[in-house]
């Protein structure tokens, strides 16, 4: 297996990288938080286990679990990302309508492939917020879609300021295209590869609807059945107010996707989404309960990779060349033999 492109050289060497990647991060907090309004809150690194908390991803993802021996061997488990804790964040905090937070989420995923785009660490920006009930719908989404886009180019153009070297590449405007239409557009092709061609012809793209079942019986991908709304219906043969930013990577010559986000479920399309799911057991949870009482707001948010952000702006070929982590053997070696660094 090779996780280098062929003749791949790195733009940065490790300290300017070490440099550019507290660039990027600074950057792109400020307009992410100016775009969206959201304020910088603090976050945990683990939650109690069983308490309904922690994000079940595609909900075969194993937590890493702990027991507290200062709280009579209580289990806890390392967060594999923070969708439904802000979520309650912004309900506890009392943010109101149109404002929100973000954070730094520092995550442990051991069930992660480990490639060249993927690590059992991941980082990211968390963020969320308080909307209307009024803008659960699919327009609202485009528009916090083209803000958090925006902020992604504006910081590709400083970058470009500070390091000349380094070309930007992304389109003036991102592109939405519903799974289903997607699965049209390339019928014979699994998911990943339905990606891969529609990011490399049109650069940045915005997949709507992840996490329903498909006209070919399968989802696009998996979602848990608790965060994002991936089954309100959105026309007569779309549903969902979810998606992934995706972009065309040019230095793998690949997609890489930077961030997943959506509408939050409401009491509604939770209790159809659990079932359709078969864990209606879930709604005795802390958190779900909570939800179901009425306690949450309405809410749009999402994940931002830190290290995949740095890893593009920065044209790097592996996300070890931006983020400390383990990594095989193997990949060590090529890079070595690169003269490329993973930290």
């Amino acid at each position: 297996m090779k996780y280098f492109p062929s003749g791949y050289h790195s733009v940065l060497n490790t300290r300017e990288t070490e440099r550019a990647i507290k660039i990027v991060k600074d950057l792109f907090e400020k307009e992410l938080s100016g775009a969206l309004r959201l304020s910088r809150v603090t976050s945990p690194i683990f939650v109690p286990s069983g308490s309904g908390i922690n994000d079940d991803l595609n909900g075969i993802e194993r937590p890493v679990r702990f027991e507290l021996g200062n709280m009579d061997n209580k289990q806890m488990e390392i967060v594999q990302s923070l969708a439904k804790w802000k979520r309650m964040a912004l309900a506890d905090y009392g943010i109101s309508t149109g404002y929100g937070l973000y954070t730094d989420m520092n995550a442990l995923r051991p069930d992660d492939d480990i490639d060249a785009i993927h690590s059992v660490y991941v980082d990211q920006w968390d963020w969320e917020q308080v909307i209307s009930e009024d803008n659960r719908n699919l327009e609202y989404l485009k528009s916090v879609v083209r803000e958090i886009y925006s902020a992604i180019k504006r910081t590709e153009f400083l970058i470009h300021e500070t390091y000349p070297s380094i070309v930007p590449c992304l389109p003036d405007e991102i592109t939405f295209v519903h799974t289903e239409d997607l699965l049209k557009m390339y019928p014979d092709l699994s998911a990943q590869e339905r990606e891969v061609e529609i990011a490399k012809k049109h650069k940045a793209v915005f997949i709507i609807g992840i996490g329903a079942t498909l006209a070919d019986g399968k989802p696009h991908s998996g979602r848990a059945p608790d965060y994002d709304d991936w089954s309100t219906p959105t026309s007569e043969f779309h549903q969902g107010l979810n998606g992934d930013i995706i972009v065309w990577d040019s230095v793998r010559q690949s997609s890489l996707e930077l961030s997943s986000m959506g509408i939050r479920v409401s009491r509604e399309s939770l209790l159809r989404q659990l079932e359709i799911k078969g864990c209606m057991e879930r709604k005795d949870l802390y958190w779900h309960k909570r939800l179901l009482n009425g306690d949450f707001p309405q809410t749009i948010g999402g994940g931002i990779g830190q290290s995949r952000l740095c890893m593009f702006l920065l044209k790097k070929a592996h996300i070890g060349e931006v983020q400390a982590s383990v990594w095989q053997e193997e990949a060590r070696e090529e890079a070595s033999s690169l003269g490329v660094t993973l930290l």
